[in-house]
C-alpha cells in the first residue's frame, strides 16, 4: 500500500474543517431574545425594548414577556424584571431594594440625579450607539455627546422619574398633566373590567408609540436644534456690532431655537453682562424683539419691555414710545414687534435706558 503524500492528512483535515464551518454558517442562528415582565406594562420597559432593537445585535430580537426565571434565563438581555442590575450579564432591573443608581452615580461627570428606570439604564449603556445608528454617523462623532445629553434631559429622564414615582416639584401641583408619554402608554393597557386582559397587543402598540416619539425627537435635535447653535453663536460674537451695550443679539434667521444655546454660550464665552434681548424676523418677515428669560424653566424675564407699552398696538404704541413702525407689545411684556430692524433695535435700546426703575414687573408667560 502506497503511503499518502506528505501533508495529505493535514489538507484533508483542513478541507473537513472548512466544510463543517460552511455547514454551521448555513444553519439558522438562534433569534436573540429580549426579556421583560408580563402583565400591566409601562413606558420604561416599552422604551427599553424599543431602544435595544435599534442595536444590530438585537434588531430581530423576540420580546419574551414573563416573570418566570426559567424563561428569562433563555434571554440575551432582560429589562425591568428579575431583580438584578448587572450590565456584564445584560440584566437591567431597577426594582430591587438595593438599587439607587442615577446617571450621576454611574458617571460622576453627569449632573442628573434622578433614579434610573429600565429605560434610563438601557440609555446609559447603549444610548450613544443607538443615536449613532439613528443619525447615521460614526459612534465617535462628538455631536453624539450633545444629543445624548439632550435626549436624556428632555425625554428619558421624565420617564425615569414617573416610573420611580418622583414628583416634578414639591407640594401640591396647581394642575394635572395626564397627556405625557407615560400616561398615554398606561392607557394602552386593558381596562380593569375589559373582557380580555391580554396585554401583548397593547405592549406592541406601546413600543411603537414610544419608539416613534423617540426617533422624531432625535431627528429634531439632530436636524434643527443642533444647527441653530451656529446661528446663535455667530449672533453672540457680533453683538457689539449691533449695539454697544452688548445686551442685544440679532439672529440672521428667525424661528430657530435659541434659548438653551444662548445660556450655554454665555457660560462658554464668558459673556460679562447677561444678554437681555434677541431680535429676529418671524415667518412673515416682520421683526420681533423678545426678552431673554431668567432661565429655561421660568417665565420671568431678565428685563421685560416697559409696562406702559404692554397691550398697545400700531400708531398708539408708536406715539407713546416715540418709535416709528411699532406693531405691538404683548400684554405680558415678553415680546414686541416692529416693521423694521431699526425699530425693534430702538425698542430694545429704549427699554435698556429705562431700566431698572420704570420697567415694571416681569412678564408672566411666553404662552399667555
Amino acid at each position: 500500500m502506497v503511503p499518502p503524500a506528505p501533508g495529505f492528512w493535514f489538507r484533508r483535515g483542513l478541507r473537513l474543517s472548512q466544510h463543517m464551518a460552511a455547514v454551521a454558517e448555513k444553519r439558522p442562528r438562534p433569534r436573540p431574545r429580549i426579556g421583560t415582565h408580563d402583565g400591566t406594562f409601562h413606558c420604561d420597559e416599552a422604551l427599553a425594548c424599543f431602544l435595544l432593537r435599534r442595536l444590530p445585535e438585537y434588531q430581530d430580537a423576540e420580546i419574551i414577556r414573563s416573570r418566570d426565571p426559567v424563561k428569562l434565563a433563555t434571554c440575551n438581555v432582560v429589562v425591568d424584571v428579575g431583580g438584578i442590575y448587572d450590565s456584564d450579564c445584560h440584566r437591567y432591573d431597577h426594582h430591587q431594594r438595593s438599587f439607587s443608581e442615577t446617571m450621576s452615580s454611574l458617571r460622576p461627570e453627569y449632573r442628573w440625579t434622578t433614579k434610573l428606570s429600565s429605560a434610563g439604564l438601557v440609555f446609559f449603556h447603549f444610548g450613544r450607539r443607538i443615536l449613532a445608528q439613528l443619525v447615521q454617523t460614526d459612534w465617535t462623532d462628538p455631536r453624539l455627546d450633545i444629543l445624548q445629553d439632550k435626549m436624556y434631559e428632555n425625554f428619558v429622564e421624565e420617564i425615569d422619574a414617573i416610573d420611580n414615582g418622583i414628583s416634578q416639584c414639591d407640594g401640591e401641583p396647581r394642575y394635572s398633566i395626564s397627556t405625557n408619554l407615560s400616561s398615554r402608554v398606561a392607557h394602552l393597557n386593558p381596562a380593569w373590567n375589559a373582557d380580555s386582559q391580554d396585554t401583548e397587543a397593547g405592549f406592541a402598540r406601546a413600543m411603537e408609540l414610544v419608539g416613534s416619539e423617540f426617533v422624531e425627537r432625535v431627528d429634531y435635535y439632530h436636524k434643527a436644534w443642533l444647527p441653530a447653535r451656529t446661528l446663535v453663536e455667530d449672533a453672540v460674537k457680533r453683538r457689539y456690532k449691533e449695539d454697544s451695550s452688548g445686551e442685544i443679539v440679532v439672529l440672521n434667521q428667525g424661528g430657530c431655537p435659541w434659548k438653551e444655546h444662548l445660556f450655554e454660550l454665555e457660560k462658554e464665552l464668558q459673556v460679562p453682562t447677561p444678554i437681555k434681548f434677541v431680535l429676529y424676523t418671524d415667518q412673515r418677515s416682520q421683526w420681533r424683539v423678545q426678552c431673554v428669560p431668567e432661565g429655561l424653566r421660568t417665565f420671568q424675564n431678565r428685563l421685560s419691555l416697559p409696562e406702559q407699552w404692554r397691550g398697545l398696538r400700531d400708531a398708539e404704541l408708536s406715539t407713546l414710545s416715540g418709535i416709528a413702525g411699532c406693531v405691538f407689545v404683548h400684554a405680558s411684556g415678553f415680546i414686541g414687534g416692529n416693521i423694521s430692524k431699526e425699530g425693534v433695535l430702538e425698542m430694545a435700546r429704549a427699554t435698556l435706558r429705562q431700566a431698572p426703575g420704570v420697567n415694571g414687573p416681569p412678564a408672566v408667560s411666553e404662552t399667555s
